[in-house]
């Protein structure tokens, strides 16, 4: 049975104010298991090295716990999870979070079926779809307190594909890159014609490594109108 040193991991997450147990600490390296299977035959990530994903992607996902208070009965959605960041690292921390994993690529939803699976996490389950037609009123839109994205994409488009799925009130949370003040300044019409507003940003280092991230929060103040989103192509094509 392989040994895996984990100390490292916990003292970044002590950073976050997040101590997981015994059972919790099985579960993520049985998730690094299944993700370094899983992606000898599929193209999940190009990050494999235990190390590198103990912290640029189960640290960095869990790095919302830094501008969020994560611990009471809150809904959340994870747009284009990939495989399954940040929903499933944020779902082993905080077993309270029920989280919808979305995702346009059959091949991932049955790798992250297999992970809910294998590691007996309830409360949650992952979608095949398009964001855009997956927010359409008789689906999932607006049914959701927290809406995160890790996605690769301008915040204008993740904005469109995401905040239509936050209940007024809740929160849209972008992680990004130490370069987002452009982005941010850009993306101020879109949240407002989404019904949305900056509630603020919060910048950080991210432990164990020397990459600087963002954590951007967008508060939902209105509905968002029912022509957004826009049918699947035009957000990229034509960002508000």
């Amino acid at each position: 049975m392989v040994q895996y040193e984990t100390d490292f991991f916990l003292d970044n997450l002590k950073q976050f104010n997040i101590f997981p147990d015994e059972k919790a600490i099985k579960r993520f390296l049985r998730y690094y298991e299944l993700l370094s299977e899983w992606n000898k035959v599929m193209n999940l990530t190009a990050i494999i090295d235990y190390k590198d994903v103990m912290i640029k992607h189960f640290t960095d996902s869990l790095s919302l716990a830094l501008a969020c208070d994560l611990s009471g009965d809150l809904s959340l959605i994870d747009v284009g999870t990939g495989a399954g960041f940040p929903g499933i690292p944020l779902k082993i921390a905080f077993p309270n979070l029920k989280v919808t994993l979305i995702d346009s690529l059959r091949k991932r939803i049955s790798f992250l079926d297999t992970v809910i699976e294998e590691l007996e996490l309830g409360d949650i389950e992952a979608i095949h779809g398009r964001a855009e037609d997956l927010a359409r009123p008789d689906k999932l839109r607006e049914g959701y307190d927290i809406c995160v994205s890790r996605a690769v994409a301008n915040l204008s488009v993740l904005s469109e594909y995401c905040l239509p799925y936050v209940k007024v009130g809740g929160l849209f949370v972008s992680y990004k890159s130490e370069k987002a003040a452009e982005e941010i300044k850009a993306a101020g019409g879109a949240f407002k014609k989404l019904g949305g507003k900056l509630e603020r940003q919060v910048e950080f280092s991210l432990p164990g490594s020397d990459f600087y991230r963002n954590l951007i929060l967008i508060r939902k103040k209105t509905k968002t109108n029912p022509m957004y989103p826009r049918k699947a192509g035009l957000p990229v094509k034509q960002p508000l």
